[in-house]
């Protein structure tokens, strides 16, 4: 609590030293932010159920809008950083209703789950976005403003001061609204777990044609229904804290900076030196294998296929280790003397063995790829090895001018490259490849369960290109294919999964349109 105060200026303390109550003049307002607030959490309830499309897109803009009536246009505009994570947000949350590649919908939830937030909190902090501690910052206040608040939904509920003159009736709508959804909610969940309880009480219950009838409604959609409106119930007095907390917002004060320990950089020198030494002696016989070909490495004893499909995910994970220990060096040393200038130069040399061992990495992977094909998880790797690249010239350039703040530049360039594979038909490109090895007699099978189950409705196109009337087993040796299925057969049960998901909006996507829609 002590801290609580220490945070907070001297107008926000004499805010909390009041009592807890609504404006009378604003109760009109906040009773209808709350029945949006309401709205938005059926969405959102909604939205978390499986499977996922059209749904989730319209639950983030959704969220939007409602920041935009109940916090103002100008709080989502007012600062550019703000206007650049809502343009990333919309663009992450399009992608549900563009696309149906499963990992990427998983991958994009979880980083709406932690920018959406972000960008709520942004105006209640006071470090700059660029500051690593504005993350731990907003966390905090994102916790307060989820918390802190809860009673604003009661009173907007149930307001109190109301005139004498009021008749009875009025201003109890929204009372009676909540308390039959609760009703309902609570209802619905509790007499089937009754009924599961007891024989006796569900066989009474069967005997009345109404319950039989919710029962049977029960099972097919209105037990969903009614269990997200029971979240929806749960969530909403959080989710108005939080509106109530970003329209009242109370500034961190500027504290004072304090000094950052920094320790002697003679140490980090003799760490990177040492390791500086070992990159260079490994690089030695990665060039030496890389140019010498297959015969300069069967002559050593090692088999050239295996050293070239392995090893490329163990340099990328490296690099993200020197990265890290190039950025710990040089914000912990005491920046004076000889000891300050050598660490930047071992720093620059790391950084620039780390790109050259990126680019050892892309070319085993272009060798193991040329044999066996592009994977959905091989395109990853040629991305992620593209953004240690441009993250590791970021580190060479901190290295050369110690100012240099990193995190300004890495966060943009973060989010520009996720955006940008999400924008690459990466599904499409490895069936295409796929499909192209094996009518050009480059690969003796073709991965027709991998293509169809464990990536996008994309991939169906390229698979039409296929003799359809063989059989799947002709393509590929599954052993949990079921035996005697066609590839049209099996393409035309693929194309029922995406008319299943197209028969909903909430699961509706375009991928899964287009799919739905090929002639078979």
């Amino acid at each position: 609590m002590e801290e609580l105060k220490n945070a907070l200026p001297a107008e926000g303390l004499a805010m909390c030293a009041q009592k807890r109550k609504l404006p009378e003049e604003s109760m009109a307002r906040y009773r209808r932010n709350l029945l949006l607030t309401l709205g938005f959490c059926l969405l959102l309830a909604d939205a978390l159920t499986w499977p996922w499309g059209l749904g989730n897109t319209v639950t983030v803009f959704a969220w939007y809008v409602l920041l935009a009536l109940t916090v103002g246009r100008e709080e989502l505009f007012r600062r550019r950083e703000s206007r650049a994570l809502l343009g990333v947000n919309l663009a992450l949350a399009s992608t549900f209703a563009l696309t149906s590649n499963p990992l990427f919908r998983w991958w994009n939830f979880l980083a709406l789950a932690a920018l959406v937030p972000l960008h709520a909190a942004a105006g209640l902090g006071s470090r700059p976005w660029w500051d690593p501690r504005m993350l731990w910052e907003r966390f905090k206040l994102l916790f307060q403003g989820l918390f802190g608040n809860l009673w604003a939904c009661f009173a907007a509920a149930i307001p109190e001061g109301r005139k004498k003159e009021k008749k009875a009736g009025d201003g109890r709508t929204l009372t009676v609204v909540l308390g039959t959804c609760g009703a309902v909610a609570l209802v619905s969940f509790l007499v089937p777990v009754l009924a599961s309880a007891d024989a006796l009480f569900a066989a009474s219950l069967e005997r009345l044609n109404w319950w039989s009838l919710l029962f049977r409604l029960q099972v097919s959609n209105l037990g969903g229904v009614l269990q997200r409106l029971f979240w929806a119930l749960v969530f909403t007095p959080f989710v108005f804290s939080l509106l109530y907390a970003m329209s009242h917002p109370r500034l961190l004060c500027p504290t004072e900076e304090r000094k950052g320990v920094r320790a002697d950089a003679l140490g980090f020198v003799l760490t990177l030196g040492a390791v500086d030494a070992l990159y260079l002696a490994f690089l030695s016989v990665q060039s030496a294998g890389l140019f010498g070909g297959p015969e300069y490495v069967e002559s050593l004893g090692v088999s050239y296929a295996d050293w070239a499909r392995n090893g490329f995910f163990q340099i990328v994970g490296v690099t993200v280790l020197n990265l890290s220990l190039t950025l710990a060096s040089l914000g912990l040393a005491r920046r004076e003397g000889r000891a300050w200038r050598a660490l930047r130069w071992l720093c620059a040399v790391l950084a620039g063995e780390s790109l050259v061992l990126l680019a050892s990495a892309a070319w085993k992977m272009t060798l193991y790829v040329s044999a066996y094909g592009l994977s959905f998880k091989r395109c990853m790797t040629y991305w992620g090895m593209v953004m240690m690249a441009l993250l590791l010239l970021l580190g060479l350039w901190k290295a050369v001018r110690p100012e240099f703040r990193f995190c300004k530049w890495a966060f943009p360039v973060a989010l520009a490259g996720w955006l940008v594979i999400n924008c690459v038909p990466v599904d499409y490109l490895v069936a295409r490849n796929q499909v192209d090895r094996y009518l050009d007699g480059e690969s003796p099978a073709v991965s027709v369960r991998y293509l169809l189950y464990s990536l996008s409705y994309d991939t169906i196109s390229q698979l039409e290109r296929l003799d359809g009337e063989k059989l799947v087993s002709d393509y590929t040796v599954d052993p949990y294919w079921r035996r005697g299925e066609t590839l049209a057969e099996a393409l035309r049960a693929r194309r029922l999964d995406a008319q299943w998901e197209c028969a909903g909006w909430r699961s509706w996507s375009l991928s899964a349109c287009l799919s739905a829609g090929r002639e078979s």
